[in-house]
């Protein structure tokens, strides 16, 4: 069944969102109302009994030593292993999804030592998701988000069940999304080192999902939230394919020496015969250069062969090159081509979609955008890509304007065969002129373009009016659900 939503504003949902608990001294929570933004095509995951025991035990390397980390894991430690809804305060509504809604929570009673840190809880029916036939993909997406550790990924602190509902409990980003981002730039659009620092670090996330044989396929604005720190997360896995995926290791093309007969040897294997397990760490410690060992035979050589030692950086090239789905998912303005004709696609529809999403950072819209969603899969299919005219002060921002338009255009290519990055993945969209200079393992340490002020400045403050101040006895008692329990 196609799955696919529309960004036109008839998709903003005014809603609001209510939960209703017998106990009439926390019903506060039925009163708040908050306005969503556009509907993403997010769909979030279901549960079960043994993944909290899996999560209990999971490591997540990246978060060893961040504060929210280390309190759900005291939490964890202090409840015997077991973390429910009685443990967490809900604040307010953070926004809703195709099948659940995300709120703004913190741990009741804050760990001794550690301040107290803001959680993203989505909730997800499980009865309303398989009434409408969505329950495999809430699976997939607790599957991966179980597996994922990467900065620029979200990080799954806790899971548990309430009723027939289902809770995931994630970092909260305060600084929103990028489309809500871009609302706020001059002229709706960044400017292009804005653009080419968030396209970065998407492409290092997306490669990292490649890498652990997942296809995307629901990169957009809504989906790239900002954290703290000004860097990116992506959200919402429902629509990812998941498949296996077998890593190569291949020496970068050195243009200085050209051979003829040649025999490369490595001393590092060139492919896995296993498809790629989930790692621990994208980052590690680097390890030495390959040893690559170049053999040239001479027909008129008589003396022997002579031997040439270089020492090359291998790249690692891991995309699931394999996968194939005609599932007609995503959303109309950034699905590809290969995807509209129904003729089966695979991890090159992250490309495609990395296009667009260049494309409207920087001129804010999508390029092939209609007056309704079906003259704009006739002009995905059809128009050929095009670029408005927008000011330039220097001249080096013309190069820069140059150099990433070309980039959009080879992204953009119908042709799925064609596209940069449907051979090698990330290490092709890595090489061009565009991301020349970008020191890709230090990404981290350099400063993003907008950093989110503090909580209060961004709209999530406590209110005292909404959030009454609960007594010792109020945070200690837990929570009393029934099957009133609507969070909907």
């Amino acid at each position: 069944m196609a799955t696919t939503t529309s960004r036109d504003e008839s998709d903003y949902d005014s809603s609001c969102s209510s939960i209703t608990i017998p106990d009439s001294s926390r019903s506060w929570m039925s009163n708040l109302s908050f306005s969503s933004r556009r509907r993403s095509s997010v769909s979030v995951c279901s549960s079960t009994d043994t993944s909290s025991l899996f999560l209990s035990s999971h490591s997540k390397p990246h978060k060893a030593n961040q504060t929210a980390w280390e309190a759900m894991k005291r939490l964890r430690s202090s409840k015997g292993g077991r973390v429910g809804l009685d443990h967490f305060r809900l604040l307010r509504r953070l926004g809703s999804g195709d099948i659940g809604n995300v709120y703004l929570c913190q741990i009741r009673n804050p760990v001794v030592g550690l301040p107290q840190c803001y959680y993203a809880m989505k909730v997800v029916d499980r009865e309303a998701v398989a009434i409408r036939k969505k329950l495999q993909r809430a699976e997939m997406e607790k599957e991966i988000l179980a597996m994922l550790d990467h900065p620029f990924l979200p990080t799954l602190y806790a899971e548990f069940d309430a009723s027939h509902y289902s809770c995931f409990v994630m970092e909260f980003c305060p600084g929103g999304d990028l489309y809500a981002a871009r609302q706020r730039q001059p002229g709706k659009r960044f400017n292009i080192s804005s653009a080419k620092f968030y396209a970065a670090e998407i492409l290092l996330a997306v490669e990292y999902l490649h890498m652990m044989g997942i296809v995307y396929r629901d990169l957009k604005p809504e989906n790239v939230l900002v954290r703290e720190d000004g860097h990116i997360m992506l959200s919402d896995f429902d629509l990812s394919l998941k498949c296996d995926v077998v890593p190569k290791l291949l020496a970068k093309p050195n243009s200085q020496s050209s051979y003829k007969n040649t025999k490369t040897f490595s001393s590092t294997p060139s492919c896995v015969v296993a498809p790629m397990q989930p790692v621990l760490s994208c980052f590690k410690k680097k390890s030495n250069a390959t040893t690559t060992t170049t053999i040239t035979e001479h027909a008129d050589n008589h003396h022997g062969d002579d031997v040439k030692v270089q020492q090359l950086d291998p790249e690692l090239v891991a995309e699931p090159l394999n996968a194939r789905s005609k599932s007609f998912v995503g959303t109309h303005e950034y699905l590809a081509p290969e995807v509209i004709s129904g003729q089966g696609h695979g991890s090159a529809v992250d490309w495609w979609t990395l296009g667009v999403f260049l494309y409207e950072m920087l001129y804010g819209r999508t390029p092939f955008k209609g007056e309704n969603n079906e003259k704009t899969l006739i002009n995905i299919l059809k128009q050929p890509l095009s670029f408005p005219r927008i000011g330039v002060s220097s001249s080096k921002e013309i190069e820069e304007m140059v150099k990433v338009q070309d980039l959009i255009s080879k992204l953009l290519v119908k042709n799925p065969k064609k596209r940069l990055g449907s051979l090698k993945g990330s290490v092709e969209i890595k090489r061009h002129e565009f991301f020349k200079g970008v020191n890709w393992a230090l990404i981290r340490s350099v400063r993003p373009p907008e950093v989110p002020s503090d909580l209060h400045k961004n709209n999530v403050r406590t209110s005292r009016v909404l959030l009454p101040k609960l007594s010792k006895k109020q945070r200690d008692e837990p929570y009393q659900i029934c099957h009133s329990f609507d969070y909907f």
